[in-house]
C-alpha cells in the first residue's frame, strides 16, 4: 500500500524516508495516513521513480517529532536522509506554450494538440486552471487530462526540480482526431506545452526566509551581526536588553545549517536563538558541501507576535516585500 500523499506545501523542509522492509513500508503508510489527518502542516509524497517517501514539515524539530511518532507508535524502521530546504519555482512573466503530440503506436496513432498561456500570480496562491476552450476544439472528455498533464510539470518544475507556484493556466486552443486522440495523448500534450511555456516565462527560485531573534552577551553582538550578513541575512534591529545584545534579523533558511554550533562556539554556550517562518523571497540554491550540517538550527520557533514586556514586537511576514536579501 502506497503512503498517503499530500502536497509538501506549506512545508519548509523535507526528508527522504526509505523503509527497511515491506512490513515497514506498510506500517509507514498506515502511520502517515493517521498523521496527515491530524496535522495539516505535514506533507508526504512518494517518488514514482525511486519509491522513496518524501516527508515535509515546517521545521527540523517538526520533522523529528514526525519520525519519532512513526517509530514509537507504528514501529517503523527506516533509513532517513538529511533535511533539505524546499524551494519554489516562480514564473516572472507571461508565456505561451503549444504542443502537437503524435505517436505511431502499433495499429493506432496518438494525437493531441494543446495551446495554453501561463500568467504569473502572487507566490503562494498555487495554480488556477482556466478552461478557455470553445466550439469543441478539445472535447470535454479530454480537458481533465490536459489539466493533469499541466500539474505534472508544475509539481516538478523546469528550473531545479522544485514545484512551480503562483500562476494562472489558461487553456486557449487545440485540436483532436476522431480516432487517434486519447486521454493519455492529451495529458502528454498538456505536460509538454506547460513545460514549453514555463521555460519561456523566466522562472526564478524562491527560498524560505526565517525571522530570527538572537540573544547573546553584548560583547558578542557585533560578531553575530557580521555573521548574519555573511549568511545573506538582513538586520532588522539591534538593541541592548538586560545587559544582553538582542539581534532581530531575516535569514534564508538554507543558510542556517550549522548555526547552533556557530552560536554555541562564539558565546561559549551563552547565546540563544528563536525563529519563525517569515516569507518566501527570490534566492539561490544552497551549496551541498558546506561541511557544517550537524544540525539545521536546533532553535525553538518564535510564536506569532504577541505584546512583549520589552516593547519589541516581532513583525508579521511582509508578503508584499520580495526584494533580494
Amino acid at each position: 500500500m502506497a503512503p498517503s500523499s499530500r502536497a509538501l506545501q506549506p512545508a519548509l523542509l523535507s526528508i527522504v524516508v526509505t523503509p527497511k522492509t515491506l512490513d515497514d513500508a506498510r506500517r509507514l503508510a498506515q502511520g502517515l495516513e493517521q498523521l496527515l489527518g491530524e496535522d495539516p502542516t505535514i506533507g508526504a509524497l512518494t517518488d514514482q521513480h525511486t519509491g522513496e517517501v518524501v516527508i515535509g514539515g515546517v521545521g527540523e524539530q517538526h520533522l523529528e517529532i514526525v519520525l519519532d511518532r512513526l517509530k514509537r507508535e507504528f514501529d517503523v524502521e527506516a533509513n532517513v536522509g538529511r533535511p533539505r530546504v524546499l524551494y519554489w519555482e516562480v514564473l516572472t512573466r507571461p508565456a505561451d506554450g503549444e504542443m502537437k503530440y503524435t505517436s505511431g503506436a502499433e495499429g493506432r496513432g496518438q494525437y493531441a494538440h494543446v495551446k495554453l498561456r501561463l500568467i504569473p500570480a502572487r507566490p503562494g496562491t498555487g495554480c488556477v486552471f482556466v478552461n478557455g476552450i470553445s466550439g469543441g476544439a478539445i472535447p470535454a472528455a479530454f480537458i481533465e487530462s490536459v489539466d493533469e498533464g499541466i500539474r505534472d510539470v508544475l509539481a516538478r518544475g523546469v528550473l531545479a526540480g522544485y514545484p512551480i507556484d503562483g500562476l494562472q493556466v489558461h487553456l486557449l486552443d487545440g485540436s483532436y482526431h476522431d480516432v487517434d486522440s486519447t486521454k493519455e495523448a492529451f495529458r502528454m500534450a498538456g505536460s509538454l506545452a506547460a513545460a514549453d511555456a514555463a521555460r519561456k516565462a523566466a522562472p526564478v527560485l524562491y527560498e524560505p526566509v526565517m525571522l530570527m531573534e538572537i540573544t547573546v552577551p553584548e560583547e558578542f553582538a557585533e560578531g553575530v551581526v557580521a555573521n548574519v550578513r555573511a549568511r545573506r541575512g538582513r538586520l532588522q534591529s539591534r538593541e541592548e536588553r538586560d545587559g544582553d545584545g538582542v539581534v532581530l534579523a531575516s535569514v534564508p533558511l538554507a543558510e542556517l545549517f550549522g548555526y547552533t554550533t556557530y552560536l554555541r562556539d562564539l558565546t561559549k554556550g551563552r547565546g540563544t536563538v528563536a525563529m519563525r517562518f517569515e516569507r518566501y523571497a527570490p534566492g539561490r540554491l544552497a551549496g551541498e558541501d558546506d561541511g557544517s550540517r550537524d544540525s539545521l538550527v536546533g532553535a525553538p520557533l518564535i510564536p506569532h507576535p504577541k505584546p512583549r514586556a520589552s516593547g519589541i514586537a516581532l513583525p508579521e511576514p511582509d508578503d508584499e516585500r520580495d526584494d533580494d536579501l
